[in-house]
């Protein structure tokens, strides 16, 4: 059987590892990493599972290279947020949302996993986008903050949310966050939120701050 596998010419190789790849991100996305068993991978793919084995070794492995392929989905597509919003990067951002659906799907999963991937893939999102609220602080786009820090933080958190919880947001909302309509519906309202804030009154701000100056 393997003499059989390292016939395979390069191309071949090359495009049999990425369907496993695929099909092992959309089952494991699907139904988790303790639910999916090699060969139900390879059934996916159309492979045997000894080319599984071939080209990733173990089922660990195998998700160690997924988690990789989806950081560098994510991670080196980066945009240019400062700027203000088009018309065509709002097209571009529907296209993006069903061109990287099913990489979302696992990224939800891999986000609740203890694992140093997906801890390097918050720290990432974090990170740029305590850079992208650096460069919109410099250009005056920002109002003081009392901690840049733990603000990136919580917007990183209002962008994974909708990830997170897909599921939970297309049922209370009856569109995806990630389709064109859940697109649509959400963002004027986020950038509301982000640009006015929801209180008309600074009262409940003034009582936080002095409650945490009383502690």
């Amino acid at each position: 059987m393997f003499s059989m596998l390292y016939m395979r010419s390069a191309s071949d190789d090359l495009t049999a590892r990425a369907r496993i790849r695929d099909a092992a991100i959309a089952a494991f996305a699907r139904d988790g990493y303790d639910a999916v068993s090699l060969r139900a991978i390879a059934k996916d793919a159309g492979v045997s599972a000894a080319l599984i084995v071939h080209h990733f070794g173990d089922k660990s492995a195998l998700r160690a290279a997924c988690d990789e392929y989806v950081l560098a989905v994510f991670l080196d597509d980066k945009h240019q947020l400062i700027d203000a919003p088009t018309g065509d990067r709002i097209r571009a951002a529907l296209h993006d949302a069903e061109r990287y659906g099913p990489y979302v799907d696992y990224l939800a999963r891999m986000l609740t996993d203890s694992t140093p991937a997906a801890d390097r893939l918050f720290d990432a999102v974090v990170d740029l986008t305590r850079t992208v609220l650096d460069e919109q602080r410099r250009a005056g786009l920002l109002v003081e903050m009392s901690d840049p820090d733990m603000t990136a933080i919580l917007v990183a958190l209002m962008g994974l949310a909708p990830v997170m919880l897909r599921a939970q947001f297309a049922r209370a909302t009856g569109a995806d966050r990630l389709d064109p309509a859940g697109i649509a519906r959400t963002t004027v309202p986020m950038m509301e939120l982000l640009t006015h804030g929801i209180y008309a009154t600074d009262a409940f701000l003034t009582a936080s701050r002095q409650a945490m100056e009383e502690e």
